[in-house]
């Protein structure tokens, strides 16, 4: 196991997360079966990495009220009904190993869930999320995660055809809003869980 995430893993705890660290996308995937109850509503924010893992498929198939803007028709109406959820399930733009979310947003919506609103968040995150301090993350987010994500959603941002931030004023600009999680925020458990392979941006 890289030693990064055992880092990463401390610094977090230090900073009033929850965390664990799995090997691989099957062992979070069963873990989050496990620990998710069927009478629990869940909420997703937009996630490469939980599209990844295929977990919208298993808790709708098992039979959970679940929302998710990404396979919803109504949009919208997803969106509104994810915020009163009992669990909210995303990824993160970048951790870093001195403990710290940080996460750039167009909406608002998977940052504000993030923070107030569910009795628990989930945050799921790949190894390639993990950087070593807030400037890494910002360049991480600006210049990997935001132009990859402008290809996926054909967004008219300068990002999508130079693979970098251009810092643009294009009304589909994703990074709009930024927040920086230092610590976990009082009232709401966050449980971050760090595997051990690449997943998402």
């Amino acid at each position: 196991m890289d030693s990064k995430l055992l880092l990463a893993k401390n610094s977090l705890i230090e900073n009033g997360f929850k965390v664990k660290i799995f090997s691989n996308r099957q062992e979070v995937k069963e873990a989050l079966l496990n620990e998710v109850s069927l009478e629990e509503s869940i909420a997703f924010g937009g996630s490469v990495t939980l599209n990844e893992l295929g977990l919208y498929e298993e808790f709708k198939n098992r039979g959970n009220k679940i929302y998710w803007h990404w396979k919803a028709d109504d949009k919208r109406a997803a969106l509104e009904s994810a915020v009163n959820t009992d669990v909210y399930m995303t990824s993160t733009n970048a951790l870093t190993l001195d403990g710290k979310l940080v996460n750039m947003d167009g909406t608002g919506n998977r940052v504000s869930s993030m923070i107030f609103g569910h009795k628990r968040v989930y945050v799921i995150a790949g190894r390639n999320k993990i950087c070593k301090d807030y400037n890494e993350a910002r360049e991480r987010i600006r210049n990997i995660a935001a132009p990859l994500n402008a290809k996926r959603l054909n967004t008219n941002t300068p990002c999508r055809f130079t693979g970098k931030c251009n810092d643009c004023d294009s009304p589909d600009r994703m990074c709009k809003a930024e927040i920086i999680l230092h610590k976990n925020p009082t009232g709401t458990e966050i449980i971050i869980y760090i595997v051990d392979e690449d997943l998402g941006y």
